[in-house]
């Protein structure tokens, strides 16, 4: 078995792995065609990565030029610890607005502390989500590694 076969994540553990981690780095294309980066915190949706972000954000402009959006979430330190999900999809807009507060409320759950203060974090969402949009990523392709696999033995 080579080493790339041996490092894929399941479906289960990028399921897990996407449900322990809260940040994202982003990826969408700029009008000139460069790669735009930022780091975004975001929620899961039924399986699906959403996150939120201002209306006029330059994230925003390039996904509603062009849809097409690469996440990638990953966590190690050292080499045999490294772990990822690279992420290629399709963001759909999600504008109405109760569905951006749930979103919202989704990413800002996952925050330390946030615990059960469920009622007191709903004000600072709907003010702050007041002008903000969510999108949800339809995933198109995943590629996965967990290089901690590479400290067991190789099945023959």
């Amino acid at each position: 078995m080579n080493q790339r076969a041996r490092i894929v994540m399941s479906d289960d553990e990028v399921t897990a792995f996407l449900r322990e981690s809260r940040k994202l780095q982003l990826g969408t294309i700029n009008p000139d065609g460069t790669p735009h980066m930022v780091t975004m915190f975001y929620g899961l949706v039924e399986g699906q990565i959403g996150f939120w972000t201002y209306g006029k954000a330059q994230k925003t402009r390039n996904i509603e030029r062009d849809p097409r959006v690469t996440c990638l979430i990953e966590a190690g330190d050292d080499y045999f610890d490294l772990r990822g999900v690279l992420l290629y999809g399709t963001a759909r807009l999600i504008d109405a607005r109760d569905a951006v507060l749930d979103i919202g409320m989704n990413i800002t759950l996952r925050m330390p502390g946030a615990g059960d203060a469920t009622d007191e974090l709903r004000g600072y969402v709907e003010h702050t989500g007041r002008k903000r949009v969510a999108y949800l990523v339809e995933p198109t392709r995943v590629v996965s590694w967990d290089h901690r696999k590479l400290a067991t033995p190789a099945s023959a």
